[in-house]
């Protein structure tokens, strides 16, 4: 599974899950701030422009994002890596109400 998946699939109170909600951590547990802010610069882009249950992978998503908004190559390159991110685990921390998606950062 990647976070594409991860995102399509997962909900909170039968809604999409927010930007603030996910945070990327590693699979020791700890937070990588800046794939966690890209996820969530990509999560706000994707509900202003496109429809999630309407694409089947990353590809479609940039697509979209490349026809509707003036985002430079090289962010949308950055924004498929992060959606095609390998997941190990998805873990619902409801203390902190927060979904964090477990990657391995080394592969």
């Amino acid at each position: 599974m990647n976070v594409f998946q991860v995102l399509k699939f997962i909900t909170v109170n039968h809604q999409s899950v927010s930007p603030d909600q996910v945070t990327l951590t590693d699979l020791n547990g700890k937070p990588n701030g800046v794939m966690t802010d890209l996820v969530h610069d990509l999560l706000t882009k994707i509900y202003l422009f496109v429809d999630l249950n309407a694409v089947n992978d990353p590809h479609e998503v940039i697509t979209k994002l490349a026809t509707v908004t003036p985002l430079p190559e090289d962010v949308l390159d950055e924004y498929q890596k992060a959606l095609e991110q390998m997941v190990y685990q998805v873990n619902f921390a409801t203390k902190k109400q927060l979904v964090e998606i477990v990657y391995d950062d080394f592969v």
